[in-house]
Order: structure tokens, then sequence, then C-alpha cells
């Protein structure tokens, strides 16, 4: 089954927010969702896991979370970007981008573009 990819990312979050305006520049056949107003099981993922990081669910309907999920909407930025979602994916590469996607994503409410959302532990985001 083919559809046009998703990005899902937290609404609730502004940097997240900002994060996916700055993306939306670039050229890509992407939807772009908060996961707040999808129905993320129909999208083959969880709310728990949209909480967690931001989720790419391809044409395939195959799930990409973290760091692998950025990549994958990279790899459809133009020719650009899509060699740095290449890369992101390379084995050498991918755990140490999955590092430091965990480490932004677990303090993104200290970062700029931030709401009080953000500032809530995550059973308690709205949505």
């Amino acid at each position: 089954m083919s559809t046009v990819p998703v990005l899902l990312y937290d609404g609730d979050c502004g940097f997240c927010t900002r994060s996916v305006r700055l993306a939306a520049r670039f050229p890509a056949d992407v939807a772009l969702l908060p996961w707040q107003a999808a129905d993320v099981a129909a999208l083959g993922t969880t709310e728990s896991r949209a909480r967690r990081e931001v989720v790419f669910v391809d044409e395939y309907q195959r799930v990409h979370g973290g760091a692998a999920a950025v990549a994958a909407l990279l790899r459809r930025c133009g020719p650009g970007w899509r060699v740095v979602g290449r890369a992101l994916g390379a084995p050498g590469i991918r755990p140490l981008a999955e590092r430091v996607y965990r480490l932004v994503a677990d303090n993104r409410h200290r970062l700029p573009g931030t709401t009080p959302a953000c500032h809530l532990p995550s059973e308690q985001w709205p949505g």
C-alpha cells in the first residue's frame, strides 16, 4: 500500500513545532502532523511512542522513530539533505545520531521555543 509519508511530532511542544516549521521549508512530499491531531493507531504506532519521539511513517507503512525518523524525513528533502539523511542511517553514525536525538528530546523543555507543555511530565501532556 503506497500513501504519502507522514511525520508525527508533538504539537504541544514549541521546540518541536518550530523544528517542523523549519523542515516544512524544504521540498518533500510528506504530511507533517501533530500526533494529537492524527489517528496514531491507523498509522501503525501508539500515542505513547508519539509522546516520546518524532515518528515517521513511510509510504509503505514502515514506522521509524527518533533519529531514524529524522533521517527518513531528510532523505526526502532534496539532494543535499538526502546525503545527510543517508549519513544518519549509516552503521557507524546511527548509534551516535540516536544518542544525540535522545539528548535533545529529553531536554527539549530547556531549548529555545519551548512552551509550558514541554515542562510537564509526559503523562500530563495535553492532547
